[in-house]
Order: structure tokens, then C-alpha cells, then sequence
């Protein structure tokens, strides 16, 4: 690849944006079932590379994740729970363990809005997954069932 040399990435090649795949190319056509987001949404992802590979910035715990596809669904929904519909990022936790009576499930739960109250208390859980996909609606309900959200959200980009 142009932006990643024998394995080590090129200091000015990291600084050139357009050298970094795009999300178009790590979702490899599908980035036209991403219908629930806003227009330009996806363009405002800034992609970086990190040991040869396209990385992300989390928007909510502003951790570097690799940008694989679930992670691009996962970190638009973010942005849309923060930016449409007003969730403070204090009240967002993504790959938050969930916890099945005394025990705590091996997979995290995608995203958790807590409970503005009790914000120990989960009161959305979302499960994203790569677009096309329609898989995970039973895990997203053993999530809420065991954490006692009120409200359970899947998506996959382009359904929800």
C-alpha cells in the first residue's frame, strides 16, 4: 500500500490523509447501506494509520480503535447519540462489560447510554454490526434482559 512501507509507516505518508484507505475502501462497497446517518456523516471519520493499518479516534472515550466496519457503524452511531439526540459523552460507554448475575460476559456490550440518574445503570444498549449484516438481535437481548435496559437499539448502518 502507498502509505505503509515495508511494514514500517512513513512519517509523512501518516500526515497525508488521502494515502490512508478511505471508509469506502474498508467497507468495500457497502458505505451506501450506511442510511441512517446523516448526509457526510461518514466523511467526517478521520482515518489515520497506526502500524500499517487504518485506525479511528473513538468519539466518546477518545481511544484509537482500528477502523474495521463494525467500528465505523459503532462510532457513527456515537456521534449520532451525542450530536442528534444530545447524550453528554460522560453518559457513553462503548465496549462496556456486561454483566450476567455474578458473572461478566466474555463480549462487551457496542454502546451504553447510562441512566442520567443512576449512571452505574445502563438505560440504552446498542449493538452495531458491519453494514449488511443482520445478525445479533438475541444477543442485544440478553444484554438488556441481564443489565435491565429499558431500551435495546440494533443497527447495522443502514437498519435499525
Amino acid at each position: 500500500t502507498p502509505w505503509c512501507d515495508g511494514g514500517q509507516a512513513q512519517e509523512s505518508d501518516m500526515a497525508k490523509k488521502t494515502e490512508v484507505p478511505t471508509v469506502e475502501d474498508i467497507l468495500r462497497g457497502t458505505s451506501h447501506a450506511l442510511t441512517i446517518f446523516k448526509p457526510g456523516a461518514v466523511n467526517d471519520l478521520e482515518l489515520f494509520a497506526k502500524r500499517c493499518k487504518p485506525y479511528l479516534r473513538c468519539y466518546a472515550t477518545g481511544k484509537e480503535r482500528p477502523a474495521k466496519p463494525e467500528e465505523i457503524v459503532r462510532q457513527l452511531f456515537v456521534k449520532t447519540l451525542m450530536d442528534d439526540y444530545g447524550y453528554p459523552i460522560d453518559r457513553i460507554a462503548v465496549e462496556k462489560p456486561v454483566q450476567f448475575g455474578s458473572a461478566v460476559h466474555e463480549k462487551a456490550a457496542d454502546i451504553v447510554v447510562l441512566d442520567k440518574d443512576d449512571p452505574t445503570t445502563a438505560y440504552i444498549i446498542v449493538e452495531c454490526k458491519k453494514p449488511k449484516r443482520s445478525d445479533g438481535l438475541e444477543q442485544l437481548k440478553s444484554y438488556c434482559h441481564a443489565e435491565g435496559a429499558p431500551i435495546g437499539v440494533w443497527t447495522n448502518g443502514g437498519e435499525t
